[in-house]
């Protein structure tokens, strides 16, 4: 019975160890670049997306490509949250997740 109790305890250390990385991911804010700088684009924890920078170059170049690097710098922001959001799991949980990994499972 005692590993039954053991079991049921380290279980719920795990549960208290992910909401604790869900809390923390929730702060985190990276930053996604395109264009050489010209486009930058800050997203939340949760993939919102807070921000976004053009540098005055950036409003010569056609509607197009503006639409372009504003993707871009998206895709890159997402990049690194994926990254970043691996890092920080594996901090509170000990455990090595691939990234883009969901929690909770």
């Amino acid at each position: 019975m005692t590993d039954f109790t053991n079991l049921i305890s380290e279980a719920k250390k795990m549960q208290e160890k992910m909401k604790e990385a869900q809390e923390n991911l929730k702060k985190i804010e990276v930053e996604g670049v395109s264009g050489g700088n010209i486009v930058k684009v800050v997203l939340n924890g949760d993939g919102e997306l807070k921000k976004i920078n053009l540098d005055e170059t950036a409003l010569k170049e056609s509607k197009e490509i503006i639409q372009d690097l504003i993707v871009a710098a998206h895709h890159d922001a997402k990049s690194k949250l994926k990254k970043k959001t691996s890092e920080e799991i594996s901090k509170v949980t000990g455990l090595d997740l691939p990234p883009g990994f969901k929690i909770p499972f």
